[in-house]
């Protein structure tokens, strides 16, 4: 009986699927990839032409996962991940010591944590130890003591120190189901003392003569968009980190623009030197990365 010989699925091509799949988006794959979307879609039809089935359907709007698309998700990560952890650990077996990081738990809970699951994977010798607080001044100031040697904090806009990522706004934001913003003294969805946010959010409604109260403490994003969710009150976030099920309300008061800054000790091992450049190269964190890389993606090999 003959059996059909099996076809091997190239590295390269399921990295490019999979951030398809994650963005459901070509141009923006594209974006990330550092590639023209032309590439892109060259590397999504030859791998569909291994599998044998079609992995996407394209429309005007996006693209969206077939059957066959789901079940290959499924499992291309994980073969990824090992992949990586593999050749990382030959690679990068010099690269080790402790690296301390402090960061705002907005960041380490969505944008930042892929990032520190591709250098853990990437530098297995390494040791990376995270810690979060919601005051960007006091994660700075344990890293002057050295007890950190990298932060990942939000810094207002024009401020100096450390270097500048991307810019950003911050916006008011509420649940679809409730009115809050409506009430005659506006309710707020805080972090503890010390937050910026708060800060800002309060100077912003002083000025602006409009009455509001402290509705909600939290020391946790997941706590402040959940008492948002319920309906306790308004809150504020960068916009980049908006989730889809909030609304932004812009008749309320201006907020200032805030930047993303990464500061680094100047004596730090080499794999803390690793994990800084890996951020100031994310597009995540900074998009500048993404535009100096585009003639070179129109060209770059497959």
């Amino acid at each position: 009986m003959k059996t059909e010989a099996m076809h091997d699925l190239p590295i390269n091509l399921l990295r490019t699927f999979m951030v398809v799949a994650d963005t459901l988006n070509l141009t923006e794959a594209a974006k990330q990839l550092h590639k023209a979307p032309s590439t892109v879609s060259m590397q999504l039809n030859r791998l569909e032409d291994l599998v044998a089935n079609p992995l996407m359907e394209r429309g005007q709007h996006g693209v969206r996962l077939t059957a066959a698309g789901n079940q290959l998700r499924t499992h291309a990560q994980q073969l990824l991940n090992l992949h990586d952890q593999i050749v990382g650990s030959f690679q990068n077996m010099d690269i080790d010591g402790v690296v301390r990081l402090g960061t705002h738990d907005q960041y380490a809970s969505r944008t930042l944590a892929p990032i520190l699951q591709d250098f853990i994977i990437s530098y297995p010798e390494a040791q990376l130890e995270a810690f979060c607080d919601y005051r960007p001044n006091h994660l700075v100031e344990l890293m002057d003591k050295g007890k950190l040697d990298i932060a990942l904090v939000e810094m207002v806009a024009g401020s100096e120190g450390g270097i500048r990522l991307r810019r950003d706004e911050l916006v008011w934001i509420g649940s679809q189901d409730h009115f809050v913003h409506t009430q005659a003294v506006l309710p707020l969805v805080v972090f503890d003392e010390g937050c910026k946010h708060r800060q800002y959010a309060c100077e912003a409604l002083d000025k602006a003569g409009i009455a509001y109260r402290i509705a909600f403490t939290s020391q946790s994003r997941a706590g402040v968009l959940a008492a948002v969710r319920a309906g306790i009150g308004i809150a504020i976030v960068p916009f980049h980190t908006l989730e889809d099920d909030l609304v932004i309300h812009r008749e309320l008061p201006t907020l200032p623009d805030m930047e993303v800054t990464l500061f680094t000790s100047p004596k730090v091992n080499e794999a803390t030197r690793r994990l800084e450049k890996i951020i100031v190269d994310s597009p995540v964190f900074n998009p500048m990365s993404v535009e100096a890389n585009q003639t070179l993606s129109a060209v770059a090999p497959t």
